[in-house]
């Protein structure tokens, strides 16, 4: 095993106890088992009533589970941006067949490479849309919104070769690529128009660009011709071959991700001088002469996201297997989250908010991302998400491996939290809390 594995097993393997150190705590911060850790404190103080702005009511708990194992049917594949790339049709495998039928056929690590390019500026492009843009697919004059629409785009983006620097080979991402990127060429490729208003796309553009630099400074990730795909051949030199399997931990990718595409995210928080991306305080967790960033509660919900899509193409396509999946999370977005909201799970206490945060004759909250309000919906919304994945298992007799988070998350949650929007808010089929997205977040 190479260094970068033992750095990677250096992160898995920190205690949950907050060190001393501000630089081994932010460090700490940036780990898969910190987000159930601190999320969990945050849900320990919600059975107490001791949070600030909601009310938890675990009553309320069977009626989503009994919602969301309802709409739980067939054959489940696992979260990840596959199924929204292929939404209304399937475009990965007619991909595949004309590569496969073009003059210089590629093998499946290639292949691979090829899908992890495009799934990860896919999923960068795949923040909060807002509730009035859409993307018409020319081929088919198919309409799609939020999630789909820019997965349905981001596809032909990268089929019309927007973010490769190869002329000859446009079905790539690379550093000289995404250095052309603009926001000109993003609202272009997005149909973004007066009239067809995208949230954040300011926001997204500058992750593509930002993407290129990250790829530039880290070719112990990305390589020498800084292209994503290469996490393949990082992952390869971090895992162990048994019998005909290869194994890799799930840390190596998290470390892979977490790390290099660290220079991509806006500043916000730091601490010992480390940068931490998606982690917010909460006020609720203070505490009179605490260490410095107990109270704050790590999400990183596009790196879990991330780390969910890439790890498809690699299972389905070269067959490895990932060890370790057990401390990946639910996703802590306004979906999964609207869900808990909208069955009562989760009430905002009478009059917490002060009135700018609505709307003109609105009932509907928005509030940015470092709201702490925000900050509970979101540590209670991981924390949930493995209740309810435990009841539909109790519910069906199943294992963990029988009927997997990363399952649930694709079934029932995500699905069920816009089946339950779009039916109690059929104008917008928007979340009941809005949050003012900057499409680096959500």
């Amino acid at each position: 095993m190479g260094s970068a594995t033992t750095a990677g097993e250096e992160l898995r393997k920190e205690r949950s106890t907050s060190p001393e150190n501000p630089v081994t705590r932010a460090a700490y911060l940036r780990t898969l088992p910190s987000i159930r850790e601190r999320c969990s404190r945050v849900h320990d103080l919600a059975k107490q009533g001791r949070l600030q702005y909601f009310d938890y009511h675990p009553d309320k708990e069977d009626a989503v589970i009994e919602f969301c194992a309802g709409i739980s049917r067939g054959i489940i594949p696992p979260h990840g941006r596959w199924r929204h790339l292929d939404a209304g049709q399937a475009r990965i495998e007619p991909m595949f067949r004309n590569w496969d039928m073009s003059g210089t056929p590629i093998d499946d690590k290639e292949k691979c490479k090829r899908l992890i390019d495009l799934f990860l500026v896919s999923v960068l492009l795949d923040a909060g849309a807002g509730n009035q843009w859409s993307y018409t697919e020319k081929e088919t004059g198919q309409t799609f919104s939020r999630s789909e629409g820019l997965g349905v785009a981001s596809v032909h983006m990268f089929t019309d070769g927007l973010f490769s620097g190869s002329a000859s080979q446009p079905f790539r991402v690379d550093a000289q690529g995404l250095s052309k990127i603009t926001l000109d060429k993003v609202a272009k490729a997005m149909q973004v128009s007066s009239s067809n208003v995208m949230a954040g796309l300011e926001g997204r553009t500058s992750l593509l660009s930002n993407l290129s630099s990250a790829l530039k400074a880290n070719p112990q990730f990305f390589g020498g011709d800084e292209r994503p795909g290469n996490i393949i051949d990082f992952l390869e030199k971090d895992s162990k071959l048994e019998n005909s399997t290869r194994r890799v931990h799930i840390s190596s990718l998290w470390t892979a991700l977490i790390e290099g595409l660290a220079p991509i995210w806006p500043s916000r928080l730091t601490l010992g001088g480390i940068p931490l991306g998606d982690v917010w305080p909460c006020t609720a967790l203070r505490q009179p002469g605490q260490a410095e960033g107990d109270d704050l509660v790590p999400f990183h919900k596009l790196t879990g996201w991330l780390t969910y899509s890439l790890m498809e193409p690699i299972e389905r396509i070269l067959g490895w297997k990932f060890n370790g999946v057990e401390d990946l999370t639910g996703l802590p977005e306004y979906r999964n989250g609207g869900l808990l909201v909208d069955f009562g799970v989760l009430t905002l206490r009478p009059a917490i908010l002060p009135p700018e945060c609505y709307a003109h004759g609105s009932d509907i909250p928005r509030l940015k991302p470092s709201h702490p309000a925000i900050v509970e919906w979101r540590a209670i919304t991981v924390i949930e998400l493995d209740r309810i994945a435990d009841g539909i298992r109790r519910k069906y007799v199943l294992g963990k491996d029988q009927l997997t988070l990363a399952q649930v998350l694709e079934s029932a949650t995500w699905k069920g939290g816009r089946e339950i929007a779009r039916k109690l808010r059929p104008a917008t089929g928007g979340p009941p809390i809005e949050i003012e997205s900057d499409g680096t977040v959500f």
